[in-house]
């Protein structure tokens, strides 16, 4: 799968780290909904790394489209519930 981080780059994720993926996503959200700032930053921290240290950076000239988007490293607690709300961005490992 192919995960993007607005203002970074595109990563190529291997689909066995979907669960995993799902999970942190799932960690965020519930931040979110829970009015936990604090929790909400370390959680959606983890998501980022965990994409950037999985994940093989692709080239920038790359076309391939985004299976994921996730929003910039420097997104507000204030602008993640527009983002991180219901099933978050990551559709449920299934």
């Amino acid at each position: 799968m192919i995960v993007r981080i607005a203002g970074d780059a595109q990563y190529e994720l291997d689909e066995r780290h979907h669960q995993e993926l799902d999970e942190l996503d799932n960690a965020v959200v519930a931040a979110v909904d829970a009015g936990d700032e604090p929790g909400f930053t370390e959680r959606f921290a983890t998501l980022l790394a965990f994409v950037r240290r999985e994940g093989r950076p692709l080239a920038d000239d790359d076309l391939h489209p985004s299976d994921i988007i996730v929003p910039p490293e420097d997104l507000t607690f204030a602008e993640a519930g527009e983002d991180f709300s219901g099933e978050g961005l990551v559709p449920d490992f299934a």
